[in-house]
């Protein structure tokens, strides 16, 4: 696949769109971000991006604007900002697109690649998992939190050329990406883990590790969780449900990486609309689409609208 060095943009300069954008530039590929907030753009532009944490203290040079207008077509487009706002923020760069142009989705929840795929086609988007994590620091400023791995996929299955040359070149540039043949699965066991995390750490705003020191609250995490296991399977996608709470026990226990917040409840303290319809309610949605009955994920939603509502209109 040779040294191909594919240019990208990153719409949703957060967490994690600064962390993979930052992450490629440094190994070399030609990033820009692209982001609303104003204050974050100006300080990446002025003194680069900060990255702290894994990998040491570092500022690293790269493009960041709140105007995209301007910008030349690239190869590769990470969509990597809230759900609820993915079609406004693609549909502000789709002239950055051309035909075999990709955009890949690494959001939390189901239904992003389609909410993408109704602006650019389908035939234009990939699905995107990550283990990584990351948190704003500040303007111009996010932590990283390890070196975890991250996989690409087409929507319909398969290994294609195009996935595995994309993933080749990102792992080249030390974002430590591979192809897999069936990232739905992939997406789905990602999606279990925030069914029993994100909303019970927003609405008893706790850390995960604190959630599941309360019998109770890992009660109804796990109760959530057998519920989106039997709608995986009516969907056709094959869970193990022991692998899962063996992975949620792993986060969440003593030697775990649990001590912080769902970013669910950090999009609930800064009085942000969340995620959780792309998460808990797409279980209930489907759910009510092949009969299986939800009551503790239709709760749990109806428990983050409640706090959403104290500031949502």
């Amino acid at each position: 696949m040779g040294d191909w060095k594919p240019k990208i943009a990153v719409v949703g300069a957060g967490a994690m769109g600064c962390l993979f954008g930052g992450l490629a530039a440094e190994g070399g590929l030609d990033v820009t971000l692209v982001d609303v907030w104003q204050e974050h753009v100006d300080r990446i532009t002025r003194d680069g991006l900060r990255i702290v944490g894994h990998g040491g203290d570092r500022h690293i040079p790269i493009g960041a604007t709140t105007d995209p207008s301007g910008l030349a077509e690239v190869d590769v487009l990470f969509v990597q900002c809230k759900a609820p706002y993915t079609k406004e923020a693609v549909k502000r760069v789709l002239h950055l697109l051309r035909d075999d142009s990709v955009a890949i989705s690494f959001q939390n929840g189901l239904g992003n690649e389609e909410n993408i795929g109704e602006v650019v086609g389908m035939e234009r988007v990939l699905g995107g998992v990550t283990a990584q994590g990351a948190a704003v620091e500040g303007p111009g400023a996010v932590r990283n939190f390890g070196d975890l791995p991250t996989h690409i996929g087409e929507m319909g299955g398969g290994l294609s050329e195009r996935a595995e040359r994309i993933a080749a070149a990102l792992d080249r540039a030390g974002l430590q990406t591979s192809a897999s043949p069936d990232i739905r699965q992939a997406i789905w066991k990602k999606l279990l883990a925030n069914i029993a995390i994100s909303p019970t750490s927003a609405i008893a705003n706790m850390t995960i590790k604190q959630v599941f020191a309360v019998p109770e609250l890992r009660e109804t995490a796990y109760d959530a969780l057998d519920e989106a296991v039997e709608v995986a399977r009516a969907e056709g996608i094959d869970l193990n449900l022991a692998e899962t709470r063996e992975v949620i026990d792993q986060i969440a226990g003593p030697t775990g990486t649990g001590d912080n917040k769902s970013s669910l409840c950090v999009d609930i303290l800064n009085r942000r609309p969340c995620e959780v319809d792309v998460i808990s309610g797409a279980v209930v949605r489907l759910g009510r689409l092949h009969g299986i009955p939800t009551p503790v994920n239709k709760t749990l939603v109806a428990a983050v609208k409640a706090l959403e509502s104290h500031y949502l209109d």
